[in-house]
């Protein structure tokens, strides 16, 4: 994304101008796009240098890095875009390893046609979600693919944080006995893009429930830094992800289906398709793996924070060295929760 001359080039055509090849040649119109559409919204003192790379001062702490490709279509959807999108995901990804976030960086594969009004409405997006977090974009990089080639935009991001001393919630921590808490209704963003993609057109609209959620992991850790496992059930939703900590830790666990938060419009559209809400891809919602003695100050914290408000306890890990997940049902009985089979929802983030 770095620009390397200040010559004058043309005004850009944000209203009715198109992204082409010349856009990703490294030549005026590249540093016309690079100067005019992304350094002026994304714009920042690391970014505005124009160098190849950025020059971050060293934390105190373990760094962390995180990285996440973002190729979801629609590229707009209720409640946000791929824009703050590809914020949220990097930054919940150092998130759930009990860091905080510092710096992001972000390259983007645009595919020749978009509408630069498009372009524009995505990259303005994540301004808006990186300055709301934090933590900024400080370097990039832009290539052009020929039309037929791309999803109209692909946008590749990482994350760098800090992880302070004595906090360890990797996935192979979950031990017998531990609570299950989520931090809130799962499933939202799984449906919103499928609604958004198939024109379901349903009574009562799904928005997504992308978030950056460090300010609530920190607000957590803070009260319970003793936390054993974090995790934010993105693809494959709550079935898969917990799925992945217990074949890490070894244990088995068991949920409660009564207690899993699911709105009803989305519990309504699972059904009326055939999808389980627990497959359903979340991103603004966190697993937390806690002794059980700490549940209840867990909950406590993440419920004073307003993206934790309806945070729940799900269920609690055990010992089952076949490492099975499994539901309590509402009729009394158990069954399995599988890992999620195939994609049935490609394209979600």
């Amino acid at each position: 994304m770095t620009a390397r001359t200040d010559f004058f080039a043309p005004t850009l055509d944000l209203t009715h101008g198109h992204v082409d090849l010349t856009h990703g040649a490294g030549g005026r119109a590249m540093t016309q796009l690079v100067q005019q559409l992304f350094v002026q919204i994304l714009g920042n003192p690391h970014l505005d240098a124009g160098n190849d790379g950025a020059v971050l001062p060293t934390p105190r702490g373990q760094l962390v890095m995180a990285t996440d490709a973002h190729v979801v279509s629609p590229l707009f959807f209720p409640g946000g875009d791929i824009g703050c999108l590809a914020v949220h995901g990097t930054l919940n990804d150092v998130a759930a390893m009990g860091a905080q976030p510092l710096y992001l960086s972000a390259s983007f594969i645009l595919e020749e046609g978009l509408a630069l009004a498009d372009l524009q409405r995505i990259v303005a997006s994540m301004a808006r979600a990186s300055r709301a977090a934090g933590v900024p974009v400080v370097t990039g990089d832009t290539k052009v693919v020929p039309r037929g080639q791309g999803g109209g935009v692909y946008i590749a991001t990482t994350g760098v944080g800090v992880l302070r001393d004595g906090v360890d919630v990797h996935g192979a921590r979950a031990r017998p006995g531990d609570h299950i808490l989520v931090t809130g209704p799962i499933g939202e963003h799984g449906l919103a893009i499928l609604c958004a993609r198939e024109s379901l057109g349903l009574a009562t609209p799904i928005v997504s429930d992308t978030a950056a959620l460090h300010g609530l992991v920190a607000d957590l850790l803070q009260a319970v830094p003793e936390v054993h496992v974090l995790r934010d059930p993105t693809r494959g939703g709550l079935s898969a992800t917990l799925n992945e900590i217990a074949h890490q830790s070894g244990v088995g666990m068991v949920l409660e289906e009564a207690a899993i938060p699911v709105r009803p419009a989305v519990a309504a559209a699972c059904e009326l398709l055939g999808l389980d809400p627990l497959d359903m891809a979340c991103e603004g919602r966190m697993i937390v793996l806690c002794p059980a003695e700490l549940a209840p100050q867990a909950l406590r914290a993440l419920r004073a924070h307003p993206l934790g408000r309806e945070a729940a306890q799900i269920g609690a890990v055990v010992s089952d060295e076949r490492r099975f997940v499994q539901m309590q049902t509402r009729l009394g009985g158990r069954r399995l929760v599988h890992w999620l089979a195939g994609d049935p929802l490609p394209r979600i983030c």
